[in-house]
């Protein structure tokens, strides 16, 4: 069972579940992630250079571990569809820029050398969103950057097919049971780093 962390987190849960109730193709997780799969989910962003993007943010459980783990704010760049839950981020997260613009667009918004992409959105299943979403990434990404991933599929997001195509190796960093539903972190970066 997931575990409710505070008011913020009855309030992101509300704010979640109402746009999920509005919007119901674009909100496709069962609850916001828990802060154990934030956790896994952000290893590392404390040790790399330059800006980090998230990627489907929603309410922002990934972004507060981010900022919790050192990461200066003006650093970090969240893309959101969604433009209720943009406002609840910038409301929330003074000094991080927030897009309402799709992860498609990350080769647009002027950011290069990008040390790491934390992504939020659990629809990475089909080749073309992998094309259009992670490989534009690496595009703009740092030399040993990384991109993770939450899926609730047993196996990496991405095929083997795909990570050749993109050059990429998979590495699975966690399954967090506490989840709902339970989680799998997956973390992709340059084939040889």
């Amino acid at each position: 069972m997931m575990q409710m962390e505070g008011p913020s987190m009855a309030s992101d849960f509300a704010v979640f579940l109402g746009e999920m109730i509005r919007r119901p193709t674009e909100v496709v997780a069962i609850a916001p992630s828990s802060a154990a799969v934030a956790r896994r989910m952000t290893e590392g962003v404390e040790q790399v250079q330059g800006p980090i993007v998230e990627i489907g943010p929603g309410t922002g459980s990934f972004t507060r571990a981010i900022l919790d783990r050192g990461v200066a704010p003006e650093r970090l760049t969240l893309m959101e569809m969604n433009p209720r839950f943009c406002e609840t981020l910038r409301q929330k997260f003074p000094g991080v820029t927030v897009l309402n613009r799709p992860a498609q667009d990350i080769e647009r918004i002027g950011l290069r050398d990008i040390g790491a992409v934390i992504s939020g959105v659990p629809v990475l299943a089909r080749p073309q969103i992998q094309r259009d979403v992670v490989g534009r990434a690496f595009r703009v990404m740092a030399r040993d950057g990384f991109f993770t991933q939450i899926t609730y599929s047993s196996s990496a997001p991405i095929s083997p097919d795909m990570q050749a195509e993109l050059g990429l190796r998979a590495e699975k960093r966690a399954t967090v049971w506490a989840n709902l539903p339970p989680a799998r972190v997956f973390s992709f970066s340059r084939a040889g780093h």
